[in-house]
């Protein structure tokens, strides 16, 4: 593993050839150093995209305070349904990331993920910085127009890309047996988002 100083070197020393950084996962809201990375980053000159699923809005909301330490773009994940996101996360204290995440969103008075996203998203839309929504298309129904339709007040006018699930190195080997969704699938499901008032593209 590099460290984060390690990191910051070499990004300073590309920083002529580097069109800007990526903070991805995983989840990067969960790691307490982001607010001070992202600054220190921008010091080099470069800009920073934060990919994240929105579940941590007690620290996007710390980004967004400082200029210093606000992404200049927000990657916004929408897996499924809000009514369903428990389904997605740690169950039990205990579990991988839990007390982490329980923590972390102690001071929103609820640990309701369709609330924590709904908070992220109004944060993103309220900070100004341009943004764009991420969703997978899965075969079969696991996700459907329906879980479109619930996600859609969530998001604005800026792009909401729907992008193929691929088989291959799941963490859970059950995901693997999925089939890859059609192309006409993917555009079925941007075509929904469309329908919606939303700016749904295919990513094939």
């Amino acid at each position: 593993m590099v460290s984060i100083k390690t990191a910051l070197a070499h990004l300073h020393k590309r920083k002529q050839v580097l069109g800007g950084v990526v903070l991805s996962g995983g989840e990067p809201c969960l790691c307490n150093e982001l607010p001070d990375l992202i600054s220190e980053i921008k010091k080099i000159g470069l800009p920073v995209k934060l990919d994240t699923n929105g579940m941590l809005p007690s620290l996007l909301e710390k980004l967004l305070c400082r200029e210093e330490s606000r992404p200049d773009y927000i990657a916004l994940d929408l897996k499924i349904a809000p009514s369903r996101y428990n389904n997605l996360l740690p169950q039990g204290t205990g579990a991988p990331t839990a007390d982490l995440w329980s923590a972390q969103n102690r001071r929103y008075g609820s640990l309701d993920p369709a609330s924590l996203l709904s908070q992220s998203a109004l944060l993103i839309r309220q900070a100004g910085i341009s943004h764009e929504y991420r969703s997978l298309a899965l075969s079969g129904s696991y996700f459907s127009e329906s879980d479109i339709e619930e996600l859609s007040p969530l998001a604005d006018d800026s792009p909401w890309y729907f992008r193929p699930f691929s088989v291959g190195n799941c963490l859970d080997p059950a995901w693997d047996d999925m089939e890859k969704p059609s192309v006409e699938r993917v555009e079925e499901l941007a075509k929904k988002a469309r329908e919606l008032g939303k700016a749904g593209i295919a990513i094939t």
